[in-house]
């Protein structure tokens, strides 16, 4: 079976800021990447949107549901909020949309800093596979990958981004 044509990860940053433009308050709107693409994703977004919040990180080693089994992942980073969260609009930046359960993991780590007003998710591609019903607002690509397969964001040293495909 021949390998999937890869996307173009800067192509689709492009996409997703215009997708998102004309529906973020950049006095309002505040982005919260998922450790480590969503971060870098996220930063991109701010950027490019004009946002006025500073973007914050989550990381969610600790509100996985596999914890149990798989412990603290060694490179587990200190979640990063620079904003309130009460009563904000946010939107949760991923890389790659999967099973759904790292979004949920994500949601639970920020309502532990309290109850936003409205919770929207962008994110790069969705390789298909959902377990949870988690859907993206704002996604310019999808593909469908195997199981035993994982495509992941890489970013160069110049701050490009590009995916990749692995096997599990």
């Amino acid at each position: 079976m021949p390998a999937p044509q890869l996307p173009d990860a800067e192509v689709l940053c492009a996409a997703l800021i215009e997708a998102m433009r004309p529906h973020v308050d950049p006095a309002i709107t505040a982005l919260v990447g998922i450790h480590t693409g969503g971060v870098w994703v996220a930063e991109r977004l701010h950027t490019a949107l004009g946002l006025k919040i500073p973007p914050g990180s989550i990381d969610v080693s600790f509100h996985r549901d596999d914890y149990h089994q798989r412990g603290l992942h060694a490179n587990a980073r200190a979640s990063q909020i620079p904003f309130d969260v009460e009563g904000a609009h946010i939107v949760i930046v991923d890389d790659v949309l999967y099973t759904g359960r790292t979004i949920r993991a994500a949601m639970n780590e920020l309502f532990d800093y309290g109850r936003p007003a409205r919770v929207d998710l962008a994110v790069l591609s969705d390789r298909g596979g959902r377990e949870l019903p988690v859907a993206p607002t704002w996604c310019p690509h999808a593909m469908a990958l195997p199981a035993a397969q994982m495509l992941a964001l890489e970013r160069a040293d110049d701050g490009r981004l590009s995916f990749r495909l692995m096997e599990k």
